[in-house]
């Protein structure tokens, strides 16, 4: 019999949501404030070479792709919201704290691109694009990191590394379990559960 109580495990996963949705949305809130609109300012060299501050608007997904499917993605969005909560309702997620931990970064992070992604900033394109004074519903992007000669990373926010650390987090406490429970296995069987 499951003696958890339904509400342990929310206050964490809660907590680590809110704050990293909000952290992302006032980041990006005041580096487009500084900075403006894509090409509207020079970028801020922080490392040169390596780490820019630059403002970028990307209507896809992940490096870019799926322009212009923002309906598609907002909805997927939702979904990943909902199912994220039906997993934090479960005793077994509600009682380890670096799972609910991963899954609020992921949340905060969805919840952050979401927002951008619905219009909610209330960004509209500028001229000379042929959406002048359309509403923007795409993501706001700010940090670009480079490796010269070796790699150029898109332009991403905080957002998706929220949703990149939650979900190697979560790769990686599967990892620790599968290698406990080998681990813990009598008879030598390797086999994955």
């Amino acid at each position: 019999m499951d003696t958890t109580s339904p509400a342990k495990g929310w206050p964490l996963f809660g907590v680590i949501a809110i704050l990293a949705a909000a952290i992302d949305l006032v980041s990006k809130t005041w580096i487009f404030g500084r900075l403006g609109m894509p090409g509207e300012s020079r970028p801020i060299e922080l490392v040169s070479g390596i780490l820019t501050l630059e403002t970028n608007l990307n209507e896809g997904a992940l490096f870019g792709m799926g322009q212009g499917m923002g309906v598609v993605f907002a909805t997927v969005s939702v979904a990943a919201i909902v199912g994220i909560m039906a997993l934090v309702s479960r005793p077994s997620t509600r009682n380890d704290p670096w799972i609910l931990i991963a899954l609020g970064l992921i949340v905060g992070g969805i919840i952050g691109n979401l927002y951008d992604r619905l219009g909610l900033p209330g960004l509209t394109w500028h001229a000379p694009l042929a959406r002048e004074g359309d509403p923007v519903l795409a993501v706001r992007d700010w940090i670009h990191f480079t490796l010269p000669g070796v790699i150029d990373w898109p332009i991403f926010n905080l957002a998706d590394s929220w949703l990149v650390i939650g979900a190697l987090t979560l790769l990686y406490l599967s990892f620790l379990e599968s290698s406990e429970g080998r681990a813990g296995h009598s008879g030598g069987d390797s086999q994955r559960a």
